[in-house]
């Protein structure tokens, strides 16, 4: 999750541990980020959005969300986006990286990472691929 705005420094990784009740469910802060980072990317009209959740592959985050933007200039304006709703709602980001080239910008909050790229670089490494290695194929995928 990430920090609130007024405590500790950004370098400081916490992770949530909220149990399973069904207060919890709906206070979430995981799923609250996850919400606040959908919206910010819808905002500015972020080009094929995707949601992967690497809960037991990795302990660096529960989701990735993987975005595009059209342009060096949309990019880096959909990761300040996202960088505008999170601390709207309350939380630091732990980091931005990329910002000065724009072609790959990664936001990172803790449980969430947000990755958004120009097109040509998205598909060149590829990392929906690598991050669904392992995952059971669509049925669609399963039929041929």
């Amino acid at each position: 999750m990430a920090t609130p705005a007024k405590k500790t420094s950004p370098k400081t990784r916490t992770r949530s541990t909220a149990t399973a009740t069904p207060a919890a469910k709906k206070a979430d802060p995981v799923e609250i980020l996850r919400k606040q980072v959908l919206a910010a990317l819808d905002e500015l009209k972020a080009k094929d959005v995707k949601e992967i959740d690497v809960r037991g592959k990795t302990s660096i985050a529960d989701i990735l969300v993987i975005a595009s933007g059209t342009s060096t200039r949309h990019v880096k304006s959909l990761a300040d986006e996202v960088v505008r709703f999170v601390k709207k709602a309350g939380m630091m980001p732990l980091g931005v990286e990329g910002q000065r080239e724009a072609e790959w910008v990664l936001v990172d909050l803790g449980d969430i990472i947000v990755h958004v790229m120009l097109p040509r670089i998205r598909e060149f490494y590829g990392l929906e691929r690598l991050w669904t290695v392992g995952d059971e194929m669509p049925a669609a995928a399963n039929a041929d």
